[in-house]
């Protein structure tokens, strides 16, 4: 008896925690494809809660913006470090990277509404651009050390041509141009085997083929 209602207090707890996930997963869909003018209604809808639940735990539309960056920070952060266990270096940064398009979009649907957190969109844009130039760069610093990807270059710099190649472009797809921008940029970036100067001399050095040639008996 003792035991079952120790753990009922527990219920809600969990019901809370499943809820705020679930609208923050519906909150980037819908901010990504609706931009700053989406409705609270219609993340609830996607959801499946009430609008005063989401009042509950997100009173404003800024706290639930916020609350949508720094969650997609994190998760860039986690997948760097698994990336790092699961892939080889190049594969590892390049999946990273494209991951990131992803952010940016949700980003740019946010914008207008960011600039007016509560805490200022400085502070946020400080917190993520911090962490995810450490995870960037811890990514590219293994590739270097694996002798794929040339030196002289670090994470800030990977992750502001990233930026640049996103905000170029306005139009409905553009995630698709900077998939193809961003394969270019990458390997631009690759190390490539010097040629094998030994079997490239031994070539040179082979006489050519005489072609062949009958003699006819006259």
């Amino acid at each position: 008896m003792g035991d079952r209602f120790a753990e009922t207090p527990r219920k809600p707890r969990v019901d809370a925690a499943r809820n705020r996930e679930r609208l923050l997963e519906a909150a980037k869909t819908v901010f990504n494809a609706g931009g700053p003018d989406a409705s609270l209604e219609a993340v609830a809808r996607r959801a499946g809660v009430g609008i005063g639940t989401l009042y509950r735990h997100f009173p404003t539309r800024e706290t639930l913006f916020e609350a949508v960056y720094r969650r997609e920070v994190q998760q860039l952060v986690e997948l760097a470090e698994q990336l790092k266990r699961e892939a080889s270096p190049v594969d590892a940064l390049r999946r990273w990277l494209r991951s990131n398009i992803e952010f940016v979009a949700t980003k740019r649907g946010m914008l207008a509404a960011l600039a007016l957190a509560a805490h200022g969109s400085s502070e946020l844009y400080a917190y993520s651009f911090d962490r995810l130039t450490k995870a960037v760069g811890a990514l590219l610093e293994r590739a270097v050390a694996a002798g794929e990807i040339r030196s002289g270059i670090n994470g800030e710099d990977l992750l502001r041509a990233l930026v640049g190649m996103c905000y170029l472009h306005d139009q409905p797809g553009w995630q698709a141009s900077v998939h193809r921008l961003l394969d270019v940029f990458v390997d631009g970036l690759r190390i490539r085997p010097p040629p094998d100067t030994k079997a490239t001399t031994t070539a040179r050095r082979r006489p050519a083929k005489k072609s062949g040639s009958r003699t006819r008996n006259r």
